[in-house]
């Protein structure tokens, strides 16, 4: 059986539960689980906190888990990265009062907080900064406020909850993080570990396109397939009327619009969107 530790809280909670939903997991699970065992599927689901979730999976206690890339270095658990999940986006950033530090090195010899010491003090080691790291549990924007540091180094998403503290962001992101599916370092590949990555990747793949199909004149066929290529080819079926022909395609969520607009202008008609629910390629 299959052990996958799933963030109990959080902006990765839901996410990934509807994720995993999608990929036909957890059909009759609550919001208030803490355990939840799939028979179906041969899973038994963890919810626990985002910053355990890598030391679970490292020390080999579960198979699989979802977190953040940033708790994934901080803990230093002897866990791998193996799908990047394509939500959650955020980024590690230094932050300090106006006027104080223009560049991350402008902080050599000033007191950071932090609530990710480990992250912070591996990157301030490379960077040849002296700082003294002080480590907060949670939220730490109001750390300079308080007078127990001169900056603070946080996970933001927009930054906007750090200048309502007064703080201004400071020189280059310091780490890119996002959802991550990770496992044990070293761990052998089995099969219910391919199928389980083959499901969530079927379900980012799914998001990221949508069916098009569309009829064209027949004359005009080449140009139309050539806006939709499809995957591997688009799907040509001959209508009643011979001289027009019916197409099919798979083609990216973010260029939809576009294409629509450039296939009517072709003469397509009877342009039908489809969202995809799973997929594999």
């Amino acid at each position: 059986m299959l052990r996958v530790a799933v963030p109990n809280k959080g902006q990765l909670a839901e996410p990934a539960r509807s994720m995993l939903v999608e990929a036909g997991y957890l059909r009759s699970a609550s919001s208030r689980d803490l355990l939840v065992h799939d028979p179906d599927n041969d899973v038994e689901f963890f919810f626990l906190r985002p910053r355990d979730i890598a030391i679970y999976v490292g020390e080999g206690t579960l198979d699989l888990g979802i977190t953040g890339r940033d708790m994934l270095l901080d803990s230093a658990a002897k866990a791998d990265e193996i799908l990047s999940l394509g939500f959650a986006p955020s980024s590690f950033r230094l932050a300090a009062p106006a006027g104080l530090a223009s560049t991350a090195s402008d902080l050599d010899g000033k007191r950071i907080a932090t609530s990710y010491a480990g992250v912070l003090e591996t990157w301030l080691a490379a960077q040849g900064i002296q700082a003294r790291v002080v480590k907060l549990d949670g939220a730490v924007e109001n750390a300079v406020a308080l007078g127990v540091a001169d900056a603070v180094a946080d996970v933001v998403a927009t930054g906007t909850t750090l200048r309502r503290a007064g703080l201004e962001l400071v020189g280059e992101p310091i780490l890119a993080s996002e959802a991550l599916l990770v496992r044990r370092s070293g761990a052998p590949v089995v099969p219910a570990v391919d199928t389980f990555v083959r499901r969530l990747q079927g379900v980012m793949v799914a998001r990221s396109y949508v069916l098009v199909d569309y009829d064209i004149l027949t004359i005009r066929l080449d140009d139309a397939c050539a806006l939709t290529p499809g995957i591997e080819s688009p799907t040509i079926s001959s209508l009643h009327d011979p001289q027009w022909s019916a197409v099919r395609a798979m083609v990216p969520v973010s260029d939809v619009h576009r294409i629509m607009d450039e296939l009517f202008d072709l003469g397509a008609r009877g342009i039908i969107v489809t969202d995809i629910h799973a997929c594999r390629l």
